[in-house]
């Protein structure tokens, strides 16, 4: 296993932002104790797991943190809401910065961004808004449909759409999490997803996952609970397509303005590798996909942590 130079001073004090507001709450605890655990391992003693909710500017700036540890998910923690209170509070933190966070959090939003590169395929879609006409704007698509809410993550409110009379169902379904809407043609191929980190500021891409869910797709259950799918990393590719999906991940990471890290979730069908979304606080529980892609690759969770760790220093 690989050794990632620290770069952080070992005195500086930490805050491992977990918890917060959004439905992925447990989730994010369940990161941020891991990564809380493993900067203590590595030497960082002055380390806190700091639990985010609507006094978090103000413990935040009554903790005299050096550096901020971004294990949340899902809104307010990973759309550019703390991000833009850290930059406020000049805390250093790691992760995309506002920008990147605020566009990746819309799904239709990022897709709008990589469409202005055109090496980076996507499914078709139709953006749905609060009294929109949704037959109207979704005549043009193929079923099966896939309906997901535009800002959220761990699969909460999708659903898989065979048919025209259970598109609305599915529709007011996505919409209990968000007004805005994204439904796209079901990509008939197999899930596979890629990290992106950076080391010296440049970005690399880890070992691509090939995850097979033992549920129809892969939802929260098959995300979450050991045994409900199998991961194989690398994925079973061709040197060619191995290569390919992780420069189209690299370039997404680019043209969407990401830094530090991101997880990319494609579907490929006739090896052609189709992005689904841009993840810019991925998961970093005992399950998650990032932990395991750069394991393949020789970096432990540990080190993983040091290196995203150190990309917050170059944000001071």
């Amino acid at each position: 296993m690989r050794t990632i130079e620290n770069k952080i001073d070992k005195n500086a004090k930490i805050a491992v932002l977990a918890g917060g507001m959004s439905s992925e709450a447990e989730v994010s605890m369940r990161s941020g104790k891991g990564c809380f655990d493993a900067l203590h391992r590595l030497g960082f003693k002055n380390t806190e797991l700091v639990f985010v909710d609507t006094n978090i500017a103000n413990n935040l700036k009554s903790g005299n943190y050096d550096y901020a540890f971004n294990a949340l998910h899902g809104k307010y923690g990973e759309d550019g809401c703390i991000q833009g209170i850290l930059e406020i509070l000049k805390i250093p933190y790691t992760g995309c910065g506002v920008m990147a966070s605020a566009i990746c959090m819309n799904k239709e939003y990022t897709k709008r961004i990589l469409s202005t590169n055109s090496d980076i395929p996507m499914a078709k879609s139709a953006f749905v808004r609060k009294n929109d006409d949704l037959f109207e704007k979704t005549k043009d698509l193929k079923y099966p449909l896939f309906v997901k809410p535009v800002c959220e993550g761990s699969s909460f409110g999708m659903t898989k759409v065979n048919k025209k009379e259970d598109l609305k169902s599915a529709y007011e379904a996505a919409t209990k999490y968000n007004d805005d809407v994204l439904i796209e043609e079901f990509i008939d191929g197999f899930f596979v997803t890629v990290g992106v980190l950076e080391e010296n500021e440049k970005p690399f891409a880890t070992e691509i996952l090939e995850i097979r869910p033992k549920t129809e797709w892969y939802d929260f259950q098959a995300k979450y609970t050991k045994g409900m799918s199998d991961f194989i990393c690398p994925a079973n590719l061709s040197e060619d397509i191995t290569r390919h999906v992780k420069e189209v991940a690299v370039k997404a990471f680019e043209t969407a303005g990401c830094r530090s890290v991101s997880r990319i979730d494609f579907m490929i069908m006739n090896d052609i590798p189709y992005l689904l979304e841009i993840n810019t606080s991925p998961g970093m529980t005992e399950t998650s996909d990032l932990p395991a892609q750069a394991k393949a690759m020789g970096i432990d969770y540990d080190n993983l942590v040091q290196l995203i760790l150190n990309s917050a220093g170059l944000n001071k």
